[in-house]
């Protein structure tokens, strides 16, 4: 199993209105040498095809590697309105297709660190492990407010990018219209919040630090903080992190 993650100090949630912040109780890691993986799955509820995927996706629970699900709207307007859908979670997958030279989008969609992964339903692993191209110390400021210093490695491109999102489990919804209308459908990996961190130089003799607020976690939903750094002209990833923060 590929040693990606290391946990200095463990994550506690503070969801509850009257929680007080201290440093006991802060996330605290760094990224390790090998690359984690990361997957990206375009889902939309209202996509016939798009169940199994969504399945597919919750059997990944606990696999060392950043799993997302990010939802498209492209599809509302056949009569059902996905609520976990933004326009900034397209214009992701179109950068997507255009890294990966396709002429148009479509879900299910998986992308393997960047690359369209027309074959998945198997497993993440069936390669040697990638050494990361970047190291990340990610630290917990405030309940919801995170801080993180990124420094390209050797071998690492000219510049480097970012993103951060909040992921949750166990979210479900009864489709009253559209392709899936009756169906009763539960996800995984939600994305929540999906922010852009920026363009920046790998020639800075000092680590970059990113600071993040995300949004407040959805009581009785498992959160997952990533963050993935990658190339911002080809689209792969030199390195990410996660924690239940």
């Amino acid at each position: 199993m590929l040693n990606t993650i290391k946990f200095i100090a463990a994550c506690a949630l503070c969801i509850s209105a009257g929680a007080v912040f201290s440093s006991e109780n802060a996330c605290t890691l760094q990224s390790g040498k090998n690359l984690l993986p990361v997957l990206e799955l375009y889902t939309s509820e209202g996509c016939s095809s798009c169940p199994p995927a969504d399945q597919w996706l919750s059997q990944l629970k606990g696999q060392p590697a950043v799993v997302q699900a990010f939802h498209v709207g492209y599809w509302d307007q056949l009569g059902w309105v996905d609520r976990f859908a933004t326009p900034a979670h397209t214009a992701r997958q179109r950068q997507i297709a255009a890294w990966n030279q396709q002429g148009s989008i479509y879900t299910p969609q998986a992308v393997l660190n960047g690359k369209d992964w027309r074959n998945w339903g198997g497993k993440l692993y069936g390669k040697p492990a990638e050494p990361g191209l970047a190291k990340i110390n990610l630290r917990q400021l405030a309940p919801d407010q995170f801080e993180a210093l990124v420094a390209p490695l050797a071998g690492a491109p000219s510049r480097w990018s970012a993103y951060w999102t909040v992921t949750e489990h166990g979210h479900s919804s009864k489709v009253q219209a559209g392709e899936n209308a009756g169906e009763f459908l539960t996800h995984d990996f939600v994305v929540r919040q999906y922010v852009v961190a920026g363009v920046y130089p790998s020639d800075s003799t000092a680590a970059q630090k990113l600071v993040f607020r995300s949004i407040a976690g959805t009581p009785g939903h498992a959160r997952q903080l990533n963050l993935v750094v990658f190339d911002p002209q080809t689209g792969k990833t030199l390195q990410a992190i996660t924690a239940p923060c």
